[in-house]
């Protein structure tokens, strides 16, 4: 099978006015637990709504970001990733993979093709890594439900003495027919173990894939 990759302008204005949409709704402080910060909120032409979390740990800028950018660092991703591919790569720039998500049964697995924009600035030294799905990259099987819907933003901020702030925020789609206790505990519940996963992953001596 051949997959096909590009970054058009469109694509670069598309990851602007999402950036944009990002702050049009103010956040609804949901919990704290073990030093990250929860937050909920509508998101615009959606009944669903996306999530924030947020932490400040020491470590180090250049790991955290690649374990987020490096498709050969992803070992620290949830359980309910069934399986990733690795679709297109270019170091510091973009990442493109295809996730199966395993969902409780009796609902349906869900599938994903993204592609992650990654930038740096070079005077605050704070990188972001803005991630939007891919459509017509890998054709849609009837064992999966395909996650259409969806967007995802870290950001890592470098802060004194060797601490680093980490933002994320997202949101997601499951498409088909999700129960509502389900989503919302999705919503509150993802990203406080990613943020936690990330977090050990970072400051452990386990060394990285380059």
């Amino acid at each position: 099978m051949k997959y096909y990759f590009w970054i058009p302008l469109t694509l670069s204005i598309l990851f602007i006015i999402i950036a944009k949409d990002l702050c049009a709704q103010p956040w609804d402080f949901i919990k704290e637990k073990d030093g990250i910060k929860i937050s909920t909120r509508k998101e615009l032409n959606s009944s669903l709504k996306s999530f924030k979390g947020e932490t400040t740990f020491q470590g180090n800028v250049e790991k955290i970001s690649s374990l987020l950018g490096n498709g050969k660092n992803f070992d620290w991703w949830g359980n309910n990733i069934r399986g990733i591919k690795v679709l297109a790569y270019q170091e510091n720039k973009f990442i493109q993979y295809y996730l199966i998500y395993g969902v409780p049964w009796p609902l349906s697995d869900r599938d994903l093709v993204i592609e992650a924009h990654i930038t740096a600035d070079t005077v605050t030294g704070e990188r972001t890594v803005l991630a939007k799905p891919l459509l017509n990259v890998i054709p849609e099987t009837p064992d999966f439900v395909r996650i259409r819907k969806y967007w995802q933003k870290w950001t890592v901020q470098p802060m004194e003495n060797g601490y680093v702030h980490v933002l994320l925020e997202g949101f997601v789609d499951p498409g088909g027919k999700i129960p509502s206790w389900l989503y919302n505990k999705v919503i509150t519940e993802t990203p406080l173990n990613v943020m936690r996963a990330l977090r050990e992953r970072a400051i452990s001596n386990k060394p990285l894939n380059n």
